[in-house]
């Protein structure tokens, strides 16, 4: 259904009323993902290539290659969203499967799969589907191979604030997701103001692994608790258009985002406090030592 849009200068609004506050920023484009859409549309290819040839071996074969290159397309798209996140974060583990790898293997058996059919040779398929393999690994890179952490954190730490980080994404997903249902601008805006201010805070936390049993409640209880009301705001507005269902929803979002912002500003303030401590000390250790020291 179309939506109108609407703002402080459209005919009949309240001029009155202040400001809203600007949109969120546009999430960047995935990297890459242009280069999958070419893949996909290859696909094709062995499929219109089928139609010429006779026999139905070459028809299955053709068939049987464009599936397996589409599903190397797909799978690289999602190695390129998964190293996109890892790369995003400070405190990420590596991607459990190298779906990129896995991309360029399918790759080359899909276009093994279509020359064998084509030049009738197992030999000269085999060739041109390791020289495909070897072009999508030079045009898409190989997966992220290194967990990322922080030098002086120990492993045991890191793994856990990766492991809450990766949760509380889920979460901001489902909501994203969720909200979509309720075919609506203004609510899938603030929804995205909310992940902003809460991968804000994810920042802060990987900074300082120490700080995730503060923030531990808004990674998981919090928001999943936004995440079923959000549903819930989506299923029932869909059907109802309730102002007041649309109203209670925004006073949430605005409860959570404040509560964010605090949680955010005393785990920096805590940081800068530690940060103060240890200088103190350093200082007077050297003092003790009979270094100079400046003031």
């Amino acid at each position: 259904m179309a939506q109108r849009f609407g703002g402080r200068y459209s005919p009949g609004a309240d001029r009155s009323a202040p400001t809203q506050a600007p949109p969120p920023a546009l999430a960047p484009p995935l990297r890459g993902r242009a280069r999958t859409s070419i893949l996909m549309a290859l696909a094709a290819l062995p499929v219109m290539s089928a139609f010429f040839q006779d026999g139905a071996t070459a028809l299955a074969g053709n068939l049987l290659a464009a599936a397996v290159l589409f599903a190397g397309a797909l799978v690289t798209r999602e190695g390129l969203k998964a190293e996109a996140a890892w790369a995003a974060r400070k405190i990420a583990r590596r991607p459990a499967v190298p779906r990129k790898i896995f991309g360029a293997v399918l790759t080359g058996a899909g276009v093994m799969l279509a020359t064998m059919t084509g030049l009738s040779g197992l030999i000269a398929g085999i060739v041109y589907g390791v020289v495909a393999g070897a072009l999508h690994l030079t045009a898409f890179g190989l997966d992220p191979m290194r967990d990322k952490g922080m030098e002086g954190i120990d492993a045991h730490q890191t793994n856990r604030v990766a492991r809450s980080i990766e949760e509380a994404e889920k979460h901001l997903a489902a909501m994203q997701d969720a909200v979509r249902r309720a075919k609506d601008r203004e609510a899938e805006s603030r929804v995205a103001r909310v992940v902003q201010k809460a991968r804000a805070m994810f920042r802060t936390v990987e900074e300082d692994p120490r700080d995730l049993s503060a923030a531990r409640k808004f990674l998981g209880v919090y928001l999943m608790g936004a995440r079923d009301a959000t549903a819930k705001f989506a299923d029932l507005y869909a059907q109802t258009r309730d102002a007041t269902v649309k109203r209670e929803y925004f006073a949430l979002l605005d409860d959570l985002e404040k509560g964010m912002d605090a949680k955010r500003e005393t785990l920096l303030v805590t940081d800068r406090t530690d940060l103060d401590v240890e200088i103190e000390v350093l200082r007077d250790r050297l003092k003790r030592d009979g270094l100079p020291v400046g003031e």
